[in-house]
């Protein structure tokens, strides 16, 4: 979720809620592609009924179907014949695939070799981000094309020849995947959000041909064409039809424009004109004229056009950008105000009555905790500090986003009261007395200020005054973020670095490992990677020190007969963890899930999963924030835990969040050595680095990946006291006694330990 840019103080915003319209209502009773012959009865019957339709058929049906707008879904029912054999049934990867469901729109920007860098790149930086696709179709490349644009160089700089390759390259790539194109100059600015709610309002499956209506030179007929700086929509059955006689319109029209070239092609060979208005749609535009200042422009035609022409130059393409936006900002405020005037006047409707209405109007009820344990809590905080810091400490300075976010609020604050009492009084801030902030996951932020203001009267009088005004800071529209496709199927290569010193908690690991993976035969591979200090090294052949957690292995395997659990043997004074992976890496393929872990985990099923889906191969790597127990003899002293107590939270005892240790962690052998091969340059200069560093830190600084840090409640480990290397940086080294320290006990159970001890000891 965002935090909308704005606050309610008086007249509270009405955050926009994200729905979905539907124009007909679809019940999907059985769908399923069949990989056979078709012989199918069902089938037959789909073909017969007219679901399936030739391509003469589907044009010809377009047309006679042009008038109507209530379709009857006719549901054919499935017979399935016993004597004929069982056929593998293949599914798309996804719904929308199955059903044909296209996307609405793509965006195609005529453009040249010397506007490529000007005029196109104002077109893909103010509207191009809000289309589905925008692709640039130029004839000559441009020896530096700009970054982030999609660019199609069709190798000829004549414009008509450039738009016949346009419109071919359109049907052929994408003429099954969308429902309408758009084709503009990159002279045009565009309104993208009001182009994509037009084509939501058409139908399409008609031939359509729609834009701003031309003559042609010498104006002798009645047919138009489309004039190509206002843009122009085609929509896919147009485009599906005109696609046989492009070559023939290339040969036969003669035209230096190329918006006139493809009139005459769509006039001559399928009968239709240019329309502005369709189904009570109307394609709304602008001529601006020369020298003219958006800014100024202040008519109806201006305010509600979707497209703009001519721009001269980028300069005027971004202030054309910021006056609209200025205009959508503008028409949203009072769509909030009008809707919260309906709200208003038909409360008294309601059960509750007027007294029912919630402020701000429109808005979420606060949050109603059912139990003490749900109650949220308020933050205070003044102008240079807040007194609820993620350390723990009691005070802190205000700092960062806090101290931005204190001083938006203030400022928000001061200018809404000057609205609402101006012109009678006039207030100047002058301190912040007190402050309380809290976050309700119901509505947003919510805030109460105590200010102290010099309140101005119209003779000038002044006096100082306290105040307190409550604001909210609502939670805007919900965006969903694409993220690639991932499964649970995957293998995870689970690596389990072991010291001389960490080997007796290897046994708790093992079987842990064996319970949560063999047992339930889950997709997981588990490799140790023992680690010799030189000394152990060389007495390997008279006395092993993992020879006791070698023989447990062998156990297992003798258990389990189809399961083989390698190790790999390091001699290192350092066991840095990028050497460690460095040699993993070498040892495995590109493809390799790994899952680096540590002798304390607790290895379960559901925190695999989460590691198979949080670590994304190219796109995100997951580094979770384990559970930590915290030290039994602080916790409990001389008396052992409850048998209640430990059975009702047998996921989270007793403990906490570690977030200084970075040890776990999921990501693929690709990424690491994609991050690592950009770090080679850096470790010539400095052949310590490899020592300061450890994966979390390379995955930070060189792979340019999402890095993916969350609590996870699935992956929990039991107390120890970790041996802290002094040799590895002070960051790591600093982190490791955090670590131990915080994980003693709470304040609480450290306060009581103390409390004990002095009891004791004054008796």
């Amino acid at each position: 979720m965002r935090l909308s840019s704005f606050l309610a103080l008086f007249r509270p915003a009405l955050p926009l809620i994200l729905g979905l319209s539907l124009g007909c209502s679809l019940s999907l009773l059985m769908v399923s592609w069949t990989q056979g012959d078709m012989d199918d009865p069902c089938r037959d019957e789909l073909a017969k009924g007219g679901l399936f339709l030739g391509r003469g058929d589907a044009q010809r049906g377009g047309r006679d179907r042009a008038g109507e707008e209530d379709l009857q879904p006719r549901i054919v029912p499935y017979h399935k014949d016993p004597n004929k054999p069982h056929k593998k049934v293949l599914r798309t990867r996804y719904i929308h695939t199955e059903l044909g469901i296209r996307e609405r729109l793509l965006a195609g920007v005529l453009t040249s070799r010397a506007t490529l860098n000007t005029l196109a790149v104002a077109v893909n930086r103010t509207v191009a981000h809000h289309f589905h696709r925008t692709f640039f179709f130029t004839g000559l490349r441009s020896p530096k094309v700009p970054h982030g644009m999609t660019v199609i160089a069709h190798g000829d700089d004549r414009p008509v020849w450039l738009m016949y390759e346009t419109v071919r390259h359109l049907h052929q790539h994408y003429g099954s995947e969308y429902d309408w194109f758009l084709l503009a100059q990159d002279d045009t600015y565009m309104q993208a959000d009001r182009l994509s709610e037009l084509v939501g309002h058409l139908s399409a499956g008609q031939d359509l041909y729609m834009g701003r209506a031309e003559e042609f030179i010498g104006g002798e007929e009645k047919a138009r064409y489309c004039h190509g700086g206002y843009s122009y929509l085609l929509s896919r059955s147009l485009l599906a039809r005109l696609h046989p006689h492009l070559d023939t319109c290339r040969n036969d029209i003669l035209s230096v424009r190329p918006d006139e070239w493809l009139g005459r092609c769509i006039i001559d060979y399928l009968g239709l004109s240019c329309v502005e208005v369709h189904q009570g749609m109307t394609y709304r535009y602008f001529e601006l004229g020369k020298n003219a200042d958006p800014e100024r422009e202040d008519s109806l035609s201006f305010k509600n056009a979707f497209t703009v022409h001519p721009v001269s130059d980028p300069n005027l393409m971004y202030r054309l950008h910021k006056r609209f936006s200025q205009i959508e900002l503008e028409w949203t405020y009072q769509q909030i105000q009008d809707l919260q005037m309906q709200i208003s006047n038909l409360s008294h409707l309601t059960p509750e009555g007027k007294a029912g209405v919630t402020w701000p109007i429109g808005i979420n009820s606060p949050f109603k905790p059912k139990t003490r344990f749900e109650v949220i809590n308020w933050d205070y905080f003044t102008e240079e500090h807040i007194y609820s810091c993620t350390d723990g400490s009691p005070k802190c300075e205000m700092r960062g986003a806090d101290r931005a976010d204190v001083s938006a609020i203030l400022e928000v604050a001061v200018e809404r009261l000057n609205e609402h009492y101006q012109p009678q009084l006039r207030f100047r801030k002058r301190r912040l007395l007190n402050g309380y902030r809290r976050f309700d996951p119901t509505r947003g932020m919510e805030y109460i200020l105590d200010l102290a203001l010099e309140a101005f009267t119209q003779k000038g009088h002044s006096q100082v005054i306290a105040k307190r005004v409550n604001l909210l800071r609502p939670l805007s529209a919900v965006e969903i973020i694409p993220m690639p496709y991932v499964t649970e199927a995957t293998r995870v290569q689970v690596i389990l670095p072991v010291t001389a010193q960490d080997q007796d908690y290897v046994g708790n690991f093992l079987d842990m490992y064996v319970t949560n993976t063999l047992d339930t035969h889950d997709n997981v591979l588990l490799t140790f990677l023992f680690i010799y200090d030189p000394f152990d090294a060389q007495r390997v052949s008279q006395a092993d020190v993992f020879a006791g957690v070698k023989s447990m292995i062998g156990e297992v395997e003798k258990r389990y007969g189809d399961v083989k659990i390698p190790w790999i043997s390091v001699k290192t004074e350092v066991p840095s963890q990028v050497k460690l992976m460095d040699i993993i890496s070498k040892k495995h393929p590109v493809d390799t899930l790994f899952f680096l872990s540590s002798v304390w985990t607790e290895v379960s099923a559901d925190f695999l999963n989460r590691c198979r889906m949080n670590a994304i191969s190219n796109w995100q790597v997951f580094f979770p924030v384990h559970f930590q127990e915290y030290n039994p003899a602080v916790i409990y002293r001389d008396q052992q835990p409850s048998a209640s107590s430990t059975f009702a939270s047998e996921s989270l005892r007793d403990g906490h969040f570690d977030r200084h240790v970075f040890d776990e962690a999921c990501f693929y052998n690709a990424d690491y050595m994609s991050a690592r091969t950009k770090m080679a340059a850096d470790i010539l200069e400095n052949e310590e680095l490899m020592e300061s560093m450890d994966v979390y830190d390379i995955f930070v600084r060189y792979s340019g990946l999402h890095v993916f840090r969350a609590v996870e409640p699935a992956l929990i480990q039991k107390y120890v006291r970790r041996a802290c290397n002094p040799r590895f940086s002070e960051d790591i080294y600093h982190r490791c006694v955090l670590s131990n320290l915080e994980s003693l006990g709470s304040r609480s159970h450290l306060a009581m330990a103390l409390f004990e001890q002095e009891q004791a000891n004054s008796t």
